[in-house]
């Protein structure tokens, strides 16, 4: 409210917190008065005390009703289903190696890995060992399931809340991008060389502890134009890559208009990159979204971060 003549409570019921809170989230000034004596003049408090005693439940009123919309935006949902996500294939994988073992005590073709586990999961127990046996299986073959489903969530949401983002990193690392800062506007604000080693931090940590080579890049290693370039220049794609990535977040995060040119640019940029050698090098591998080890993070060198 710019208009704060009679007060920023002008008008309101003393009870009324909900519409004292909104003056607050939605009011503004652009020079102090007198407020207690204002709120006391327009009938919002008997006294000064009470003026403080119904501001402080207002500000907390606005506060909390900050918070609920902060954690039911977008990117906090997405934050939440790409870590759940990884949380529910981390446990899916732990009792599926379990499972390997206890089926193998108990069935000669028990396999390993979740298709071992739909196999059993479809299996008629024949004692109560076997009972249970199956039970842990069915309950792999659930996590997987809701692992899948999770990622399909993922990649329906992540276009939606940061649109360039996606485009250009692909909707799983550009959740897990926003899930590493701690949401879209946060990654927003960071510069394109944090971005670069997000999900590196052990290795970080380690080079300026002394004990390790400053890191190329972090989770952008799953990106084909960083995982797939010569190891040489992997850390000029890495920085190619998270300087587009960083402008990408800050046009979602303020705008958010889909800008092909900020993807037609990067193209541009790796392309001249692999240039400078014509051998894709002995490390390229497929196209696979994999998490990167410490290692693969601080690679050899360490005049890339």
């Amino acid at each position: 409210m710019s208009d704060t003549e009679g007060g920023w409570f002008a008008g309101l019921a003393p009870d009324d917190a909900e519409g004292a809170a909104r003056r607050i989230r939605d009011g503004e000034t652009d020079s102090p008065r007198q407020w207690p004596a204002l709120a006391v003049e327009s009938g919002f408090a008997a006294d000064t005390e009470a003026y403080y005693d119904r501001l402080r439940e207002a500000t907390l009123a606005a506060t909390r009703a900050a918070v609920r919309e902060a954690e039911t935006a977008g990117d906090r949902q997405l934050v939440h289903a790409v870590r759940s996500m990884d949380d529910t294939e981390r446990v899916a994988n732990e009792l599926a190696e379990r499972l390997a073992e206890w089926a193998g005590t108990r069935y000669p073709d028990a396999g390993t890995g979740v298709d071992a586990a739909r196999d059993l999961a479809a299996r008629d127990p024949t004692d109560p060992a076997d009972e249970r046996v199956v039970s842990l299986a069915r309950r792999v073959v659930d996590l997987t399931d809701e692992r899948d489903d999770l990622r399909a969530f993922v990649e329906r949401t992540a276009p939606e809340v940061a649109p360039n983002l996606s485009a250009m990193a692909g909707p799983v690392l550009a959740a897990r991008l926003v899930a590493l800062a701690g949401g879209l506007e946060s990654l927003a604000k960071k510069p394109s060389g944090t971005v670069q080693v997000l999900g590196a931090e052990d290795a970080l940590f380690a080079h300026l502890a002394g004990r390790a080579s400053s890191p190329k890049h972090g989770v952008i290693f799953v990106h084909d134009y960083v995982r797939n370039t010569h190891p040489d220049e992997r850390g000029s794609a890495a920085r190619a890559l998270a300087g587009k990535l960083s402008i990408a977040a800050r046009v979602d995060h303020y705008s958010g208009d889909l800008r092909p040119e900020l993807q037609a640019e990067l193209d541009e940029r790796i392309t001249t990159i692999r240039a400078r050698t014509d051998d894709p090098g002995p490390n390229s591998a497929p196209d696979t979204d994999v998490e990167p080890t410490d290692d693969a993070a601080s690679d050899d060198g360490g005049d890339d971060a």
